[in-house]
């Protein structure tokens, strides 16, 4: 049994991000896996996968989500599942009681999504994306700069980049190229990143149009293998986003302000990875645009 000051978190599958999270859950002081269940994997799959990943021994190993989510000793559920099981399972999840850590994308529409907000409402539950770069200390230092008027000034264009050339058994066979799985593509993966670093620029107001632009490319299936978007908000103020998996790796993002100011800043980072990160750095330089 975990201590009374941890979060007894369950989750959801035996995949690669799985992995990851879990040793992050075991670096935190105050939270522990307290549980795991797949539908795709047999017990003692998950009993090796558990042990592989220094989970507590006392973790318990449950063959169903259903079995999981009626499991009194779990706080919170990870849902590294596909995005189309999201609302059935985080509606679920909110109705026993489980606070929610969901994995991008949170829904395939604002219809599903209200779903999974009005359940975690009526139950008193915590909702969290998933998302790592949303979450980093680093990110909340790039908001407080871009908001701060003596320092930033006035925004007025966001330019931001996520893509990666996939390889053939990922075009192929990913869970991110199926249209009952993920059906957003890269839209919904890579493409997440870019619109929520036009939204951070943005404090989060929601922009007046989008507009998809030319040059989308789409597989066999209909679902989204790269594409761009142009945001626009009141006052001239734009973003432009591109995704793809099928282009060199880039992650960048860029905030240009209104050249009646004279205050701007760079920082060349990758907004996938803690790696490099080093915040004592100073980071600010007259005439240039924020790269992050």
């Amino acid at each position: 049994m975990a201590d009374d000051s941890q979060i007894r978190i369950g989750v959801l599958s035996c995949t690669n991000i799985v992995r990851k999270v879990s040793r992050a859950i075991n670096l935190a002081p105050n939270a522990t896996v307290a549980a795991i269940a797949s539908i795709s994997n047999s017990i003692e799959e998950m009993k090796s996968f558990a042990a592989s990943n220094n989970f507590p021994p006392t973790a318990k190993i449950h063959g169903s989500y259903e079995s999981l989510l009626e499991d009194p000793d779990v706080d919170a559920v990870y849902f590294p599942i596909p995005a189309s099981l999201h609302v059935e399972w985080a509606v679920r999840a909110a109705q026993k009681g489980k606070h929610i850590l969901l994995d991008k994308p949170v829904a395939l529409s604002v219809y599903e999504f209200d779903q999974i907000v009005e359940a975690c409402e009526a139950n008193g539950i915590q909702f969290m994306d998933g998302t790592q770069w949303i979450h980093n200390p680093r990110t909340a230092k790039i908001k407080e700069f871009l908001t701060d008027p003596a320092t930033f000034g006035q925004l007025k264009t966001v330019q931001s980049c996520f893509s990666f050339a996939a390889n053939e058994n990922f075009l192929k066979k990913d869970i991110r190229v199926k249209p009952g799985l993920d059906g957003l593509g890269a839209l919904g993966d890579a493409g997440w990143y870019t619109i929520q670093a036009s939204l951070l620029a943005n404090s989060f107001r929601l922009p007046k149009t989008v507009t998809a632009l030319p040059g989308h490319v789409l597989n066999d299936a209909g679902i989204v293998l790269s594409c761009g978007a142009l945001l626009d908000w009141e006052e001239g103020v734009t973003a432009t986003i591109y995704c793809s998996f099928l282009a060199n790796v880039t992650m960048e993002i860029t905030a240009i302000e209104d050249g009646e100011d004279d205050h701007s800043m760079e920082e060349d980072d990758d907004v996938g990875s803690d790696e490099g990160d080093n915040e004592e750095d100073d980071v600010v330089e007259k005439g240039e645009n924020l790269m992050i």
